[in-house]
């Protein structure tokens, strides 16, 4: 009889449909019973050795929560039988009951050695434990995961000793992972732990990944990417990377007719092993990233949330160097101005910031210019190798596509059919802040804001906080135009300031908006001298304020 490994993940859900995703121990027919008669069934599918399934649920109504279980031909599996937390539920909001939306990035999910966590305690976990203790209070409606879900190039202890267990780590890529199964066992550290494991059952959840999911700087540059692809571990790390991806992650951030309409899926599903057919599509992506679109749209009645590959839809080619192919780029603005009256927020969740601290701008838009050869060929070296060590590949390293993004939002955001709020949404650079763009000559009417959280859970060195502190401030600012100008990069066509941080720990950011009011919160993880752990609220504020 076919356990449950992992899951539930409640992943897709509107007002009347959702779909649920779950690993078993082999092959057999999931089902989702809901309480009040919705239900859904699927088979399982195989990769790699691994059985899952997606179970759509269709039947529900509207305005409710409906607790619910998982059976595997029959069998009740979910939720278990000495389960210390309330039963998952797929809940469906209406537009009158506006819509929290909680946001992070940059999870590493090694569990506490000897009890004490080294990078203190889980903004995830924590928040799971607050929902879990007032089920019936304030909880999320969706929770966007914006890159790091894994790390790939960053394992915890016992990882390491498992992945030493199946080959040598003398040879290339030593302790990092190295192929699917190695990946499985990520996402099995990762979401078995009891708090996610139930968050993630009776939250909604969308996922887009950043470096860290495949490798640190991943696509930095053109040149980094021929110096990965003549190792002999590359290929098979990045393909397992993308494979894992799209079961893992992917699949669940898409619309049951998405996934009907999807012909991988299918192919999957059709074939006893799907392995050979989802390796052919990874290594077609790698290949050639204009094939597959990871980007997506999520319609939650009156806010569009856009989630945006700023990874794997890059042009590296210093000559033509942009954040997103012209297909990408075409695609979200098609989104963006496709019945731009249906919404009154839009969020934009992109894994790398648009706005950074000014010298981090100005450092980022200089390297780009020289390694593009601004400066000759001996500058474009010495780029190449800053830009590398120090991670300078942000929007603003791109500077056309920082641009581009940057008047789409400000068109977006005029006129009689603009929406409220514009919101990026982002994390990576291990902190959180707030800034407010403006643009010479024009103001938008929508009130538009970057919106960074980092880390879930992780640590963050002095020198980031240092860093980070010292890029905002006005010497920074100067001595940033300064090197700019040494790079002959043309001035911004867009201004920013910071209206809120930066802030440091384990945090979690959350949006309740409601008609066309938005409201944003930021909450960090602390340990209480008793051993339990608290989210407090370290910023409560408007960013349009009620109509």
């Amino acid at each position: 009889m076919a356990g449950l490994r992992l899951g539930p993940l409640l992943r897709y859900a509107d007002g009347s449909c959702a779909t649920v995703w779950v690993e078993t121990s082999g092959p057999c027919t999931a089902e989702v019973r809901c309480a009040d008669g919705a239900r859904g069934t699927a088979g399982t599918f195989r990769v790699a050795g691994h059985h899952y399934a997606l179970v759509p649920v269709d039947g529900l109504t509207p305005g409710t929560a409906t607790e619910y279980e998982v059976l595997l031909d029959g069998a009740s599996v979910w939720p278990p039988p000495d389960s210390r937390f309330p039963p998952s539920v797929i809940a469906t909001p209406t537009d009158d009951d506006g819509m929290r939306v909680a946001f992070g990035s940059c999870r590493w999910a090694a569990p506490p050695a000897g009890g004490k966590d080294a990078v203190g305690p889980d903004a995830l976990d924590t928040l799971s434990a607050r929902v879990a203790a007032d089920p019936g209070g304030a909880r999320p409606d969706v929770l966007l995961l914006l890159g790091d879900q894994v790390y790939a190039d960053e394992v915890s202890d016992a990882t390491r000793h498992w992945i030493a267990g199946r080959r040598d780590l003398d040879r290339p890529p030593g302790d990092q992972v190295a192929d699917y199964e190695e990946y499985t066992r990520l996402y099995y550290e990762s979401w078995l732990d009891p708090e996610v494991r139930w968050l993630l059952s009776t939250v909604p959840s969308c996922m887009i990944f950043d470096d860290h999911d495949v490798v640190d700087d991943w696509n930095t540059s053109a040149a980094w990417l021929a110096d990965m692809r003549a190792t002999d571990w590359w290929q098979e790390r990045l393909l397992s990377g993308l494979m894992s991806y799209w079961v893992y992650q992917q699949l669940g951030n898409l619309s049951p007719d998405e996934l009907a309409a999807d012909p991988l899926y299918a192919a999957v599903r059709e074939t006893p092993d799907g392995t050979a057919a989802l390796r052919a599509f990874a290594a077609r992506a790698d290949a050639d990233p204009t094939s597959v679109r990871w980007s997506y749209r999520r319609d939650f009645g009156r806010t569009r949330l856009l989630m945006v590959d700023s990874r794997a839809a890059r042009v590296l080619e210093e000559d033509r160097r942009t954040m997103l192919d012209p297909g990408e780029a075409a695609w979200l603005r098609e989104q963006i101005m496709d019945e731009r009256g249906a919404y009154d927020h839009l969020l934009i969740g992109t894994s790398l910031p648009w706005l950074l601290p000014h010298l981090v701008h100005d450092v980022e838009a200089w390297n780009s210019a020289i390694c593009g050869g601004e400066r000759g060929a001996r500058w474009a070296r010495l780029g190449e190798r800053i830009r590398r060590g120090a991670d300078l590949e942000h929007w603003s390293a791109f500077p056309s596509s920082f641009t581009a993004l940057g008047d789409l939002i400000a068109e977006a955001g005029t006129g009689p059919e603009a929406p409220a709020t514009v919101s990026v949404l982002s994390g990576d650079v291990h902190h959180a802040y707030v800034a407010e763009p403006s643009w010479p000559g024009r103001a938008p009417d929508a009130r538009v804001a970057q919106l960074t959280c980092s880390p879930v859970h992780n640590s963050v060195p002095l020198s980031i906080r240092l860093g980070f502190r010292f890029g905002w401030s006005a010497p920074a600012r100067a001595l940033g135009r300064r090197i700019a100008r040494h790079g002959r990069c043309a001035p911004p066509t867009v201004s920013w300031r910071r209206t809120g941080g930066p802030w440091f720990g384990n945090q979690i950011m959350t949006l309740t908006l409601r008609g066309r009011s938005a409201r944003l919160r930021l909450e960090q993880a602390r340990a209480n001298r008793d051993g339990t752990n608290v989210l407090r609220m370290i910023t409560d504020r408007e960013l349009a304020p009620p109509r």
